[in-house]
């Protein structure tokens, strides 16, 4: 089974932080965006299977994610 998830990647001073939107526990960091990204990929690969082997679902949900456009002074 394939499931597409959303990561977002912030700017931070030390390199890169990584968060799985649909699943907020699954947070890494890296160096550059590319160090972060794999560790992401990692971090959620070891929380599927901690999640299997405890034969827990997973807390994923199917959500709705848009842009919202605001105005700032």
């Amino acid at each position: 089974m394939v499931t597409t998830l959303t990561a977002r990647y912030t700017k931070t001073t030390s390199g890169y932080m990584g968060q799985v939107l649909e699943w907020p526990e699954v947070i890494t960091e890296g160096t550059d965006l590319e160090d972060c990204r794999a560790s992401l990929r990692d971090a959620l690969q070891e929380m599927l299977l901690a999640h299997k082997d405890a034969g827990r679902e997973l807390p994923v949900q199917p959500s709705l994610f848009e842009p919202l456009t605001i105005e700032s002074a």
